[in-house]
């Protein structure tokens, strides 16, 4: 074999070389599941709430998974469409069949991701290619509309407030007249400094006719 063949087989073995680790870096860090041993779950949801492929999956807290699939179904017996999320989770993981599992937000408006919240511990553990229903996580339009009520109702609460400190100032009502009239203001000043003068009148009750 010639020095050129030679040089190209080198050149060849370490380009392939560079493209098997090169392989490698993006798997790891896209946590791409060619090698673990898993098993997959599928849940079911009226609402996705905007969930994509490859979002992680935790249980209490911690990564365990992550979504491989998301499609629709139409349930032909309710005639409703749902979501549903096929999702591997790293074998050893155990999820209870009465755990919590809904789409939740990493802050106010970071990633979503499937939550799943453990069950009680020594129930049955979910199998492989087990569907589960999940908890429907809250529409941010529902959020907007909540908070849009109750932007409404303190609006009308500080709106009544300030209506009560106008007929106050008018010296409207017995509280108001006791701010605004000096006279029935200094007439309960003395009544009271009367009384710590004299506590026993509070005790002397007056003879009937």
């Amino acid at each position: 074999m010639d020095s050129t063949k030679v040089f190209e087989l080198k050149v060849g073995v370490f380009i392939l070389i560079g493209i098997l680790m090169l392989f490698m870096i993006v798997f790891s860090m896209g946590d791409i599941n060619l090698t673990k041993s898993v098993y997959r779950i599928n849940v079911i949801f009226n609402f996705a709430s905007g969930i994509s492929l490859s979002a992680p999956v935790r249980l209490a807290g911690v990564n365990v998974g992550q979504i491989e699939a998301i499609k629709i179904i139409d349930a032909s017996e309710d005639n409703v469409t749902r979501a549903e999320l096929r999702a591997w989770i790293n074998k050893g993981v155990n999820v209870q069949e009465d755990s919590k599992i809904t789409i939740n937000t990493l802050g106010l408006l970071g990633e979503k991701y499937l939550e799943i919240f453990p069950g009680t511990p020594g129930s049955p553990i979910l199998k492989d290619g087990a569907t589960v229903i999940g908890k429907d996580p809250v529409a941010m339009e529902t959020v907007t509309e909540n908070l849009a009520s109750l932007t409404d109702s303190l609006k009308k609460v500080a709106d009544s407030a300030i209506v009560v400190m106008d007929r106050l100032k008018k010296g409207e009502g017995t509280i108001g007249k006791l701010l605004v009239e000096e006279t029935i203001y200094d007439d309960l000043e003395a009544f009271v400094a009367d009384i710590k003068t004299h506590p026993w009148k509070l005790l002397n009750k007056p003879r009937g006719k």
